[in-house]
């Protein structure tokens, strides 16, 4: 095929699930050979319509063309060997296999056709990183190489399989800017040099206007726009995006920070394997500050957090809430010391996707003597008010708060979290991605309410795998790599390039962050 012909062709596409039309009726054409941007706010459709890409899922209606040939059988076997290939957010990699091993999965050299030849399959991943200019320790099992690397391994196992047509699922999520940048000079090349077509899902405008060649826009299933990048701006993308102006202008501080509410001394936690994941951490938090933990994904950052909810033992050191002594304590004693947790998993561990929107908003105070006639039995009324009050407050949408959570789109589901948890009005905020896979008007209003804890006093250990969240929301920033910090930072003082340094260990301070 020629340079700029449609390698992709979707025609009239509509998508019907139960009550809900994901795509409706899309015509969309992707180019040999350029970098296609698709983006919109949860729920919009467009992961639906890489699935039907993928072979995933077949279209209510409409058709498929890949290469100038119709698709009629809508299978990820089928769409593979036509040369798709598709990179999803969350690896899908084995963790205890070498990375050859994963790169040949499901097309492994075998010897006399019956055993697995390893040497074979190291050297056909050595020719492909030759072919691609991308290395990678072929021989190390998954599980010890870091994640910048896991994401080359899931490219090159695309390649692998003969992708032409490569989709790339919120690539930059888990990421360091030098990683980002990293990745983004693989795909310059892959696509300059070998003429491929990659198409990038994802939230992150500003890498949007780095990256592609043209965008997409998405809106409740349709597709509103298709633009030349150069021909348009980040607030213009967000504005088609979500149908109004959405200004990220920065966000009102006020007061200043007051005394410690949080401490932690000398804190020491091991993961699942019963390896260190914190080792000998101290961080002190005030009253109406936000500290912002910037680091790579399995540095610890999460086994911190679970450790001061009360979410997993603590080998050594002390949590303090307060003034008080919580270190140990189950997350109902913690919580009742002035301490509220957004957990980084909506789905595990933040909220119950079979209960209903109502039912997850009152988790923590359906015992207070308001919600309880004569203690005996749940007042349904003043739970209905109270919910239907929290969710207009904070602009949750969906079916209303009698719909099941596990059916609302990822964002409101965030929303529902973030309600329930900022409703305790606790002196001590601890939130985890809190905009993880939100789309761009939700991120809006979900850092307006963080500020406004903020200045109301509240103090605020923020853990984000989003460097510009980060960057925009914190008072202060620490780095750690591998249960460590290695850098404390007052907001101002560090760009995301050199701040990334110290998220890799290239990079290091002395002392405690206070």
């Amino acid at each position: 095929m020629k340079q700029n012909e449609a390698v992709v062709r979707f025609e009239h596409i509509s998508m019907q699930f139960p009550g809900v039309l994901a795509n409706d009726d899309i015509c969309l054409e992707i180019r040999k050979g350029e970098v296609f941007a698709l983006i919109g706010e949860n729920g919009a459709g467009k992961s639906t319509l890489m699935n039907i890409l993928y072979g995933l899922q077949k279209p209510s209606a409409g058709a498929l063309w890949i290469k100038g040939k119709r698709v009629e059988e809508f299978d990820p076997r089928i769409v593979i060997d036509q040369g798709v290939g598709m990179v999803h957010q969350h690896f899908m990699l084995v963790p205890s296999f070498t990375v050859a091993q994963n790169i040949v999965l499901s097309r492994e050299p075998r010897k006399h056709k019956i055993f697995f030849d390893n040497a074979a399959a190291e050297e056909a991943v050595r020719k492909l990183e030759r072919d691609y200019g991308l290395t990678v320790p072929e021989s190390t099992p998954v599980e010890e190489i870091s994640v910048g690397l896991q994401q080359r391994v899931e490219i090159l196992k695309a390649l692998c399989k003969g992708a032409e047509i490569l989709i790339l699922d919120e690539p930059t999520a888990v990421l360091t800017p030098q990683e980002t940048e990293e990745l983004f000079t693989v795909i310059r090349g892959i696509v300059r040099e070998k003429d491929m077509t990659v198409i990038i899902i994802t939230h992150k405008l500003d890498e949007v206007m780095a990256i592609s060649d043209r965008v997409g826009v998405m809106r409740k299933g349709r597709l509103v726009g298709v633009h030349e990048t150069r021909d348009v701006d980040t607030r213009m993308l967000a504005s088609l995006m979500v149908g109004r102006p959405v200004l990220f202008e920065e966000l009102e501080r006020s007061g200043t920070p007051g005394a410690p509410a949080l401490r932690v001394e000398k804190l020491c936690v091991s993961d699942q394997r019963g390896l260190p994941a914190v080792r000998g951490l101290s961080l002190e938090l005030r009253a109406g500050e936000i500290l912002g933990i910037a680091a790579i994904e399995g540095n610890g950052q999460s086994e911190l957090i679970e450790a001061i909810t009360g979410l997993i033992p603590i080998r050594s050191g002390r949590v303090e809430v307060l003034g008080k002594d919580v270190t140990g304590r189950e997350p109902g004693e913690i919580r009742e010391a002035g301490l509220a947790h957004v957990p980084e998993d909506r789905l595990a561990t933040g909220l119950s996707g079979a209960a209903t929107v109502a039912e997850n908003l009152l988790v923590g105070k359906q015992r207070e003597p308001r919600f309880n006639r004569f203690r005996i039995h749940q007042d349904r009324r003043a739970v209905r008010s109270y919910a239907e009050e929290v969710y207009e407050r904070y602009d949750i949408r969906g079916a209303g708060v009698d719909a099941l959570a596990g059916e609302m789109s990822g964002g409101n589901m965030q929303k529902v979290v973030i309600a329930r948890e900022f409703s305790f009005d606790t002196p001590v905020l601890i939130i985890s991605q809190p905009t993880r896979g939100v789309d761009v008007g939700a991120i809006e209003f979900i850092h307006s309410r963080v500020m406004e804890k903020r200045n109301q006093g509240a103090a605020i250990l923020l853990s984000s795998a989003d460097l510009d969240e980060v960057f925009r929301l914190s008072d202060r920033i620490i780095t750690l790599f591998e249960g460590e910090i290695t850098g404390s930072f007052r907001a101002g003082e560090i760009g995301k390039e050199e701040l990334g340094l110290y998220m890799t260990g290239s990079r290091r301070q002395g002392g405690t962050a206070e």
